[in-house]
């Protein structure tokens, strides 16, 4: 594919906040943007060219955007991967690639994946069965964090088992459907790594970023992270990994579980621009989402070096209230998503607190 001249129009399954942010992005290179989404007037959309709303199987709109743009991505994973096929069939360039949306949405695959080129993942158990989950507890001990195998996000979809004992209750409660158990894995802190892959299969990888969760959700993320060189090598070499073993097209998110020493285990992937990522709109000459739409559109891949440390702050819910004090800090730069509710927990913008290096 030679790269996409600007005027080139590319599509985005998907209208919430990293779709909006994909859009302003390829706006900023030239690029029109169509999406689609089921949701009218979605926040991609508004700043988009056009919105085509419908269902992601719809079959119709899949092909009219299909014939529409020169080049397709996805903000979210869990896009139905059939979606995805009709796509390449009629003809669409969609990045990244099938293969790259079926390993990130069934977990027991991604860690069998993940294993399989090198980036080492906590011991696990695939459970199809409450005996299946008995039995993982024998082998992997207790507690063990039991997850649906696909769907499921910001800690949705899984629960701590403490014992056997409580088994049958967790089971009940992911809702008896496929999933997999994970070994707890005794981490010192949790890091992340975003890394873009080129049509030209050249890498480029940011560096690392240090986040803080609460109730399963992200809240801070600060880079670049402090970090050794050990670890930042090893986190290098595991995001090159999955990138050529999945032959992926795009940025992509790896969250990490430091162990110390430089020892370092793959917690989950994310095919796409990832909310870990949202520092480098502040702290970096190309930020992940222009980095995303060049790689996709096969243009050369922008640089990744730090020109500020950065804390990147979700606003939850009715944190987006805050907007106007810290609208009002010098050194914060404040990143609305065009949401019109504010529901409990729900991503609503993000603050980037800069410092410069």
């Amino acid at each position: 594919m030679t790269p996409l001249p600007p005027g080139s129009t590319i599509g985005i399954l998907g209208g919430g906040q990293l779709g909006r942010m994909l859009s302003q992005a390829a706006s900023r290179l030239g690029f029109n943007v169509v999406i689609l989404d089921p949701e009218e007037n979605s926040p991609a959309g508004r700043v988009s060219q056009g919105q085509i709303v419908a269902a992601y199987d719809d079959s119709t709109a899949l092909m009219v955007l299909g014939r529409t743009c020169q080049a397709v991505t996805f903000e979210f994973e869990n896009v139905p991967a059939a979606s995805v096929e009709r796509l390449l069939q009629g003809g669409a360039a969609v990045s990244p690639g099938p293969r790259a949306l079926a390993v990130a949405q069934d977990r027991v695959e991604e860690k069998t994946f993940l294993n399989g080129v090198g980036a080492p993942t906590v011991a696990f158990a695939s459970v199809d069965s409450l005996d299946d989950l008995l039995a993982g507890l024998e082998r992997l001990g207790a507690p063990a964090l039991l997850k649906t195998r696909r769907e499921g996000y910001d800690g949705k979809g899984q629960v701590w088992v403490r014992s056997a004992k409580m088994a049958a209750d967790a089971w009940h409660a992911i809702g008896e459907q496929p999933a997999i158990l994970e070994a707890k894995a005794d981490f010192v802190r949790e890091l992340s790594v975003i890394a873009a892959r080129g049509r030209d299969g050249r890498i480029a990888v940011y560096p690392l970023g240090e986040n803080i969760h609460k109730g399963g959700v992200l809240k801070t993320t600060v880079a670049p992270a402090t970090v050794d060189a050990k670890t930042e090598k090893r986190a290098r070499a595991i995001a090159k990994a999955i990138l050529e073993g999945l032959d992926y097209i795009g940025v992509l998110g790896v969250e990490l579980f430091d162990l110390g020493e430089g020892r370092l285990l793959v917690n989950e992937i994310a095919p796409r621009v990832h909310n870990t990522g949202h520092w480098t709109q502040d702290g970096c000459v190309c930020d992940q989402f222009e980095q995303h739409i060049r790689a996709i559109a096969g243009w050369p891949l922008g640089p990744v070096t730090a020109h500020a440390r950065v804390q990147m702050t979700n606003l939850l819910g009715t944190d987006i209230d805050q907007w106007a004090k810290l609208a009002a800090k010098p050194d914060h730069r404040l990143h609305l998503y065009g949401k019109a509710e504010a529901r409990p927990g729900r991503k609503m913008a993000h603050v980037n607190r800069i410092t410069p290096l």
